[in-house]
C-alpha cells in the first residue's frame, strides 16, 4: 500500500512567541532559528518526508544488503522537536512501520528485521556523536539520550499500511535544545538482519489517532535516506527537494551524496543561488562538491533539487556538512519557507 496523501496547512505564528524568547534570550542566530521554527508551523503536516520534499518513503534496508542498495550503513536517525511550552501529550507515529508489504522493497523472500528506538532525555541530541553524519557506528552501538521505548518489526500485516505510535510521550523528558526553542526526542532506526528495504514515514502529532499537527513542532534529521520515485512513462522528469537550513555561521557548504547512480541532476537553488550544479555519485559510490553561503542566505533554508528521468526508482543517501565539518540539519517543514531566488540580489552582486 502507498502512503496516503499528505494535507497542507496555511503558515501561522504559534501562541506562547514572546515568554519562549523572554524565557531563553536567545543571541544572534539561535534567536533566529527559534522564532523561525516557532512561525512554521502550522505549514504543514509535520510529516518526514514532508509534501512539499515530494520523497516517496525513508528507507532503512536490512543489515545483510549490500551497500548497492542504497543504504551506506542500514541505520536513519530522525529528531522530533517539541515547543518547550507545550505540555500536552505528544505521539511519534509512524506509517508502515514493518517489512513485507506491498509498499516495501522485497528482495527474495521478505525476511528483514527493522528496529524502532525512542531516546529521550540528557544527551539525544547533545551527546557525542549525535548529529555527526558520518559517524559509522557499529551495528549495536548504543545512541546517546535514554531509551524510552524500543519496537522490532518483521513482517506483520497488523501494521502494513497502518500506525505504530509512540507515546503519549510526556514532552519535559525530551531534551531542552536552547537553539531550537523546545525539547527534542529522537528515532533510532535499524536493520537488524535480512536484505530487504523497509520504506516507512514518520509524523508527529498531537493525536493517537490522527497525524494531526503540532503547533511549533518540527522534524529534522542530519542524515537523509529516502527513495526518489520512479518516473512516468511519459518521460516527464521527477523532482525532489531538501532543505538543509544555513544559520548565521555557515560561510562555505560540502553536499555529499551516495549511490545517486549518476541518473540524477543535483542543482542547488536559494535566495542568492539560481541553479548551480553539485557533483552526483555513481553507483554504491560516495561524491561531494563545496559551495560558498553568502550573508543573504543566513538564517534561511538552501533547495536542493534532485532530478530524474528514470524509470526506475533509486535509493540514496544524502548530508551537508558546514566549514567546521559540523552538520546541517534538514528540517522537514522548510524553515524561512521553500526558498525563491532574488533577482535584486543578484542585480546588486553584479553591478
Amino acid at each position: 500500500m502507498r502512503p496516503p496523501f499528505l494535507p497542507c496547512f496555511h503558515a501561522g505564528s504559534a501562541p506562547g512567541l514572546p515568554a519562549l524568547l523572554m524565557r531563553f534570550c536567545l543571541p544572534g542566530w539561535r534567536w533566529t532559528l527559534a522564532l523561525l521554527l516557532l512561525r512554521v508551523a502550522p505549514a504543514l503536516a509535520q510529516a518526514a518526508p514532508n509534501p512539499v520534499e515530494k520523497i516517496e518513503s525513508l528507507v532503512t534496508f536490512g543489515a545483510q544488503a549490500p551497500r548497492s542498495s542504497g543504504d551506506d550503513n542500514h541505520t536513519q536517525t530522525f529528531f522530533f522537536l517539541v515547543p518547550s511550552t507545550e505540555r500536552r501529550p505528544v505521539y511519534i507515529r509512524i506509517f508502515d512501520p514493518d517489512c513485507g508489504g506491498e509498499l516495501d522493497a522485497k528482495v527474495g523472500a521478505f525476511d528483514t528485521r527493522t528496529e524502532f528506538s525512542l531516546y529521550g532525555g540528557e544527551g539525544t541530541h547533545s551527546g557525542a556523536g549525535a548529529t555527526d553524519p558520518r559517524a559509522d557506528l557499529p551495528a549495536l552501538a548504543a545512541p546517546t539520550g535514554r531509551l524510552m521505548q524500543r519496537q522490532v518489526f518483521g513482517v506483520d500485516p497488523r501494521y502494513d499500511g497502518g500506525y505504530y505510535n509512540f507515546g503519549p510521550l510526556n514532552p519535559l523528558e525530551g531534551e531542552l535544545v536552547e537553539q531550537f526553542g523546545g525539547r527534542v526526542f529522537k528515532v533510532v532506526v535499524r536493520g537488524l538482519s535480512g536484505n530487504d528495504g523497509n520504506l516507512y514515514r514518520f509524523f508527529l502529532s498531537s493525536s493517537p489517532g490522527l497525524s494531526v499537527p503540532l503547533p511549533g513542532g518540527n522534524i529534522f534529521t542530519y542524515k537523509y535516506c529516502f527513495r526518489i520515485p520512479a518516473g512516468p512513462p511519459s518521460g516527464r522528469p521527477v523532482t525532489v527537494h531538501l532543505y538543509p537550513f544555513a544559520n548565521e555561521r555557515v560561510i562555505s557548504i560540502k553536499q555529499s551524496n551516495f549511490d545517486l547512480d549518476q541518473t540524477v541532476q543535483l542543482t542547488i537553488f536559494s535566495v542568492a543561488k539560481n541553479g548551480h550544479s553539485a557533483l552526483v555519485s555513481g553507483d554504491a559510490r560516495w561524491a561531494s562538491s563545496q559551495l560558498p553561503i553568502v550573508t543573504s542566505e543566513h538564517g534561511l533554508s538552501l533547495d536542493f533539487r534532485l532530478v530524474s528521468r528514470s524509470p526506475i526508482f533509486n535509493d540514496a543517501v544524502f548530508y551537508v556538512t558546514d566549514q567546521y565539518d559540523k552538520a546541517l540539519p534538514f528540517f522537514a517543514v522548510p524553515l524561512g519557507g521553500v526558498p525563491h531566488y532574488r533577482y535584486d540580489i543578484d542585480m546588486k552582486i553584479h553591478r
